[in-house]
């Protein structure tokens, strides 16, 4: 069956689990596995457990109520396992790592940004900057059959793009980053250039977020900022 593992806490967290149950059709009941310093916190694993709303609304229920009396380490939905043995052993073997990022974590919670720009507007503001490109443009509509010119001016065009968006990934977490403890990125979607994860104080929450919409609103209507949160610190552990 094996045993599905929702955090790791310190051996002091108070664990207040009464009235909520785990994941499972029926809902497992919740219980602990202790060491002298650490705590998880897990359940019996279900037969093939898939990621259904219910069951991952159950398994973040479980985080949040330990998140609100204090530091938890999140486990990603699914993490199973042999059984509580085994994560015994686990606890006893990384209990130094654990308890560092139990540390780094206390009073925090995770916002992810993402951040997606206006193509069309990019274009229009390379064609404007760049020489180059406005000069192989110009070659290609005038000889539609120039094949070299036209790789080139694609080529160009792309490296034009990512620099652009790696300078703007820089600039906006950069600026961001003195309300955060620590960042992470996240690898980008197609559509969104920057994608990374803050590690922000609870006290500093409304500071952070005023802090994103003030940079969304300096860069305008082409930039579309996404923040989500506050969330269990998964990133950072």
């Amino acid at each position: 069956m094996g045993t599905y593992l929702y955090a790791i806490t310190a051996a002091g967290h108070p664990l207040r689990l009464s009235g909520i149950s785990g994941v499972g059709e029926p809902a497992a009941q919740l219980r602990t596995v202790r060491t002298k310093d650490l705590c998880a916190v897990v359940s019996d694993a279900p037969p093939q457990l898939r990621a259904k709303r219910r069951d991952v609304a159950a398994h973040q229920d479980v985080q949040d109520r330990l998140l609100a009396d204090g530091a938890a380490l999140p486990m990603r939905f699914g993490l199973i396992g042999t059984d509580d043995a085994q994560v015994a052993t686990v606890l006893e073997q990384d209990r130094d790592s654990y308890l560092q990022r139990l540390e780094e974590v206390d009073g925090c919670r995770e916002y992810h940004l993402k951040v997606a720009r206006d193509e069309d507007d990019l274009l229009r503001e390379i064609m404007r900057e760049s020489a180059e490109v406005r000069r192989l443009n110009d070659r290609t509509r005038e000889n539609p059959g120039a094949y070299d010119d036209k790789v080139a001016l694609g080529e160009l065009i792309s490296q034009e793009v990512e620099a652009r968006h790696e300078r703007a990934r820089s600039d906006i977490v950069a600026r961001l980053a003195g309300t955060a403890v620590r960042t992470a990125d996240v690898e980008p979607t197609k559509r969104h250039f920057l994608s990374v994860s803050f590690l922000v104080e609870r006290e500093k929450a409304a500071a952070f977020s005023e802090a994103v919409h003030e940079e969304a609103g300096q860069r305008g209507d082409t930039y579309d900022f996404s923040l989500h949160g506050p969330l269990p610190p998964y990133s950072f552990v």
